[in-house]
C-alpha cells in the first residue's frame, strides 16, 4: 500500500524539480492533507486466493492432520 501512495505522490505532486527541501516538505504535506481529507482508499484487486496461486512457492498452504 505504502508503494501505491508513493506512486500516487510523485505523480501528482513531485512530476517536477523540487527546488529544496522545505519545499519538498509542503508539496507532501499539502498532497497528504488533501489525500486525507478526500479519504482517498485503495481497491485492492489481488485476493488472498490469487495470492495463493500466484505466489504458491513463496506461501505454501498448510494441511490440517
Amino acid at each position: 500500500m505504502a508503494e501505491i501512495e508513493i506512486g500516487v505522490m510523485a505523480r501528482q505532486r513531485l512530476d517536477r524539480r523540487i527546488e529544496d527541501q522545505q519545499t519538498l516538505r509542503n508539496e507532501i504535506n499539502v498532497w497528504q492533507k488533501t489525500r486525507n481529507e478526500d479519504e482517498v482508499r485503495v481497491n485492492w484487486r489481488f485476493t488472498t486466493s490469487d495470492a495463493r496461486i500466484k505466489l504458491k512457492s513463496l506461501y505454501p498452504s498448510i494441511l490440517s492432520c
